[in-house]
C-alpha cells in the first residue's frame, strides 16, 4: 500500500513541475533583450509592444493629424512613409496636434490661431498590422508660434535611406536638423546638421555624429561680406564630444530647447 501511495504522489508531482518549467520558459522568452531584427539591435520586453491594425488606431485622445499646410507637400502630412527597419516595408510617421479650444488665440494682427503643440508617432509596417516604435504627444511647438520679426521657422519631417530626419528651416536665417535611427526599441538621435547665415552669406555649418562622437564646425572666413561679390572659405574644425548615452525621441521634452552648436 505504502508503494501504490508513493507512486501515486510521484505521478501527480511530475506534470506539475512540467507545468511551472514551461511557464517559466514562456516568461523568459517575452523578456528577451537584444534581439537582432534585420541587422539593427531591438531592446524591448514583447509585453510592452503596443500593436494595432490601423495607423489611426495610435492617435490618442485629444489629438488629430497635423496638414501640413505649405511648400510642396500641400497634399499633408497624414502618411510619412520610409523603411525604417530595413524589412522591405513601408513603416509610417504621423504629426498629431492637441486640440485644446483653450490653446486657440485671437492675436491683432494675425488673428485666430491654434497654438496647441504637435507630437510624433512612428509606427513600423509588420504586414497586417502596426507596431508602435515611438511617440511623443508634444515635442512640437505649434505652426503658429510668434517668430518676432521674422516667420516661426518650418517643420519637416520625412524619411530617408532608413533614417528619420526632422528638419527646420528659417528661411535666410539657415536651418537645423536631426537625424534619428530605429534601434534598441525607440528612435535613437545619431546626427545634427546646421546652417547659419546672413541673408545669402553663410556664417557656420555644423555637423555632428553622436555614433563617432565627432563634431566638425565649418567657420566662412568671408562671412562679414556685404553678400554682393562675396566668395565662400570654409574653415574646418574637428573635435571629439562626450557622449553617455543616445537621446531617445520618446524623451524630447521640447525640440526648441535642443540645442548642439
Amino acid at each position: 500500500m505504502k508503494k501504490i501511495v508513493l507512486f501515486l504522489a510521484f505521478a501527480f508531482v511530475l506534470p506539475s513541475c512540467k507545468n511551472e518549467k514551461q511557464k517559466s520558459t514562456e516568461t523568459k522568452n517575452t523578456e528577451i533583450q537584444g534581439v537582432q531584427e534585420n541587422g539593427i539591435t531591438v531592446n524591448h520586453s514583447s509585453q510592452s509592444i503596443e500593436e494595432k491594425k490601423n495607423p489611426s488606431d495610435f492617435i490618442p485622445a485629444g489629438y488629430v493629424i497635423n496638414k501640413y499646410e505649405g511648400g510642396v507637400s500641400a497634399e499633408g502630412w497624414n502618411e510619412i512613409k520610409g523603411d525604417l527597419n530595413k524589412d522591405g516595408l513601408e513603416d509610417i510617421v504621423l504629426i498629431i496636434k492637441g486640440t485644446d479650444k483653450s490653446k486657440v488665440i485671437k492675436d491683432e494682427n494675425r488673428g485666430e490661431l491654434d497654438r496647441n503643440r504637435r507630437g510624433i508617432i512612428v509606427l513600423l509596417n509588420k504586414g497586417n498590422y502596426y507596431e508602435l516604435a515611438s511617440k511623443n504627444y508634444n515635442c512640437f511647438s505649434s505652426e503658429n508660434e510668434d517668430g518676432g520679426v521674422y516667420f516661426a521657422p518650418e517643420l519637416s519631417v520625412s524619411i530617408e535611406k532608413g533614417n528619420l530626419h526632422i528638419d527646420y528651416g528659417h528661411g535666410r536665417y539657415g536651418s537645423w536638423g536631426y537625424t534619428f535611427r530605429y534601434q534598441n526599441g525607440d528612435m535613437e538621435l545619431i546626427g545634427y546638421d546646421s546652417y547659419s547665415s546672413r541673408g545669402p552669406v553663410p556664417q557656420y555649418e555644423v555637423s555632428i555624429n553622436f555614433l563617432t562622437k565627432k563634431k566638425l564646425t565649418k567657420d566662412n572666413l568671408n562671412k562679414e561680406d556685404d553678400g554682393d561679390n562675396y566668395e565662400v572659405k570654409y574653415k574646418d574644425s574637428w573635435e571629439m564630444i562626450k557622449v553617455e548615452k543616445l537621446i531617445k525621441l520618446s524623451e524630447i521634452k521640447d525640440f526648441d530647447e535642443l540645442e548642439f552648436n
